[in-house]
């Protein structure tokens, strides 16, 4: 049986095509090659390259704790201020009440010696406590607080307080005829209103 001569290029052919069994197909010459795998990849990694949030997060953190820093420093200062400011206050309060009790000390101690003479004049007991009674009313509106026991004036809801009404012909109508009880201070120093009876309108 005659055998046909094999062509030289076609075994050559033939032979190049042959890979070894569990191989990869052959590169071929028309493709670019692949880029090597980076680091990590095949594990799941971010590649070297990559930036982080962890920069980002540093700056946060750290003006977070300036911000909380500063706050509980105002906080303090605050806290410092309010129990100074209530030391003054009730340092002032205290001079004010010491100031007002050495101003009524003379007027206490005219009242103790009339009251050491009461034996002696009657007389002279009622002058001494009319005098006593002025100092006291002098002192009063030494500390901004006048009294006020005028009659006849018109009346005023301001200073006067109305406890009764009279008919007094004499008096024109809404005029004060009768002081009670003196009033003492002005205003927003007011003590108290004087107690008055007040002419009847007819």
């Amino acid at each position: 049986m005659p055998t046909h001569p094999q062509e030289p290029g076609r075994a050559a052919s033939d032979s190049g095509a042959r890979v070894p069994e569990g191989a990869g197909p052959a590169p071929r010459g028309d493709l670019p090659p692949s880029d090597p795998p980076r680091p990590g990849a095949a594990n799941g990694e971010p590649a070297p390259d990559a930036a982080g949030p962890a920069p980002a997060e540093d700056e946060y953190t750290t003006a977070i704790q300036e911000l909380e820093d500063r706050w509980r420093r105002a906080l303090a200062d605050l806290d410092n201020l309010r129990k100074r400011h209530a030391r003054e206050l009730e340092r002032e309060r205290a001079v004010e009440r010491s100031r007002t009790a050495a101003a009524f000390l003379p007027v206490l101690d005219n009242l103790e010696l009339a009251l050491t003479h009461a034996g002696a004049d009657p007389g002279a007991i009622v002058e001494g406590v009319r005098a006593v009674r002025d100092q006291a009313v002098n002192v009063l509106e030494l500390l901004g607080y006048p009294r006020h026991a005028e009659s006849g004036v018109a009346f005023d809801p301001a200073r006067h307080e109305v406890v009764g009404v009279v008919q007094d012909p004499d008096a024109p109508p809404g005029t004060v005829v009768e002081v009670l009880r003196p009033g003492y201070g002005d205003g927003e120093r007011q003590l108290r209103p004087a107690a008055v009876t007040v002419a009847k309108r007819e």
